[in-house]
């Protein structure tokens, strides 16, 4: 029951079920301190799909690290999925040292440790005994934000100067409000201290999802909100987008509530960036394969206001889990 929600909740989402949390786990990294983790998941079930999410590099002291993000978390692990955050490298709470190599963003460091992730599931399971031999390892996807949204598109195969970071363990994404072109799509100033912001897009094959606030007015370019849109018209594998109305770069409070990062706070725009993301997830994923196409069934009624959905028109883009072959 929440009474701020109208007509969210003419989207249609499972019942919130029990969650389980194990704070701080650590993951042993090479040459570095450990790598600490929240996971969130269903207190019950089995054969659970797994998401991690990348945080972003936002003006909060603690929001950019595991401690970040509750709305979408506790949301989806409500509703099925284990849930991973990593308190990255370029964290001001928990990150490497701001004077260390690649500081203070550790672009390249922070998709190493998502890999060391998937690397590492089974020692994850065992510091987390509760959802031991419930995870499904086949089943991942991967949510970004902001800067998390190009560490996770790099996972879903975009490319820096034709440096391929992709895993072929993840099956399908999210990019919320992430950067769009770089160089000369940017200004001067934000091109010269952002060259990896520089990326070839259309090498992203992976099913992914990519959303957007209709208000962002990022201070990288001049383009305004339209630039956080590239990836979907760039990349083969984007092969939807939201466009989430009267919010900005946070979409209405998805890094926390009452918080700096939420420039705008929309409960109703929130709740539906919530189910919307959790019905894509259901459906690319393999947990649900009509979420998606119901949720969207929404957005052209009663829900209409709150969002925008454009599609591709791609061949049977649920067949695969990837729009091209693994090799």
């Amino acid at each position: 029951m929440n009474n701020l929600i109208n007509l969210a909740k003419h989207i249609p989402t499972p019942e919130a079920a029990l969650t389980v949390a194990y704070t701080p786990i650590h993951l042993s990294m090479p040459g570095r301190q450990p790598l600490e983790l929240r996971l969130t998941a269903p207190g019950h079930g089995d054969n659970l799909p797994i998401v991690l999410l990348s945080h972003g590099y936002g003006p909060s002291n603690y929001i950019p690290s595991k401690d970040g993000y509750a709305p979408l978390v506790q949301f989806w692990a409500e509703r099925g999925f284990v849930v991973i955050q990593p308190t990255h490298a370029s964290s001001r709470v928990g990150g490497l040292p701001s004077d260390g190599p690649g500081a203070p963003f550790f672009w390249r460091e922070r998709v190493e440790e998502m890999k060391a992730i998937l690397d590492q599931l089974l020692e994850i399971e065992r510091q987390a005994p509760a959802v031991a031999g419930r995870m499904d390892h086949a089943r991942i996807g991967a949510v970004g934000h902001s800067f998390g949204g190009h560490t996770v598109g790099l996972l879903l195969g975009v490319q820096v100067d034709g440096e391929d970071f992709s895993d072929p363990r993840i099956s399908a994404g999210v990019l919320l409000t992430t950067p769009g072109r770089g160089g000369k799509d940017m200004t001067p100033e934000s091109a010269a201290r952002f060259p990896f912001f520089d990326v070839n897009f259309s090498t992203l094959t992976t099913l992914s999802l990519v959303v957007c606030g209709d208000m962002d007015n990022p201070h990288f370019t001049t383009r305004g909100p339209e630039w956080h849109a590239d990836a979907f018209h760039d990349a083969p594998g984007a092969q939807a987008m939201l466009m989430m109305h009267g919010v900005g770069h946070g979409l209405g409070g998805i890094a926390a509530l009452d918080a700096k990062e939420t420039e705008t706070e929309a409960p109703d725009v929130l709740e539906a960036t919530r189910r919307l993301t959790l019905a894509w997830l259901q459906t690319a994923l393999g947990a649900d394969k009509g979420a998606w196409p119901r949720a969207c069934l929404a957005l052209k009624r009663e829900a209409a206001t709150l969002a925008t959905v454009m599609e591709k028109q791609l061949q049977s883009p649920w067949q695969s889990a990837r729009l091209k072959p693994r090799q």
